[in-house]
C-alpha cells in the first residue's frame, strides 16, 4: 500500500471525495473522509484544496471509499489546512 496523503479525488459522475489517500494495485482507497457535496468556493477546487473547508462548503462524512484506478478523474493534493478536518 502506497499512502498519497490527503487529497481531493475527482471520481466520474461528478463524485467528489476529500480524505486520506492509499493506493492499492487496482484501487485507490479514501480514508477518513468525506464527500464533497457542494465546494462552496469562488475559485474552484484549488481554493478548497488550498484553503480547506469554506462557509458554503459542504461536506458529508463518509466510511471509507475505494476508487477502481480506472474511475477516477484526477486527484488534487490538499494543503495542511486539512489536517484538522480530517481524522
Amino acid at each position: 500500500m502506497k499512502e498519497l496523503g490527503i487529497q481531493l479525488a475527482v471520481v466520474d459522475n461528478g463524485f467528489v471525495y476529500v480524505g486520506r489517500v492509499v493506493e492499492e494495485e487496482h484501487y485507490y482507497i479514501v480514508m477518513c473522509g468525506s464527500n464533497v457535496r457542494k465546494a462552496g468556493t469562488t475559485k474552484g477546487f484549488g481554493q478548497l484544496a488550498f484553503e480547506g473547508p469554506l462557509k458554503e462548503t459542504k461536506l458529508d462524512p463518509c466510511p471509507p471509499v475505494m476508487v477502481p484506478k480506472g474511475r477516477l478523474c484526477h486527484f488534487i493534493e490538499c494543503s495542511d489546512v486539512w489536517k484538522k478536518h480530517i481524522k
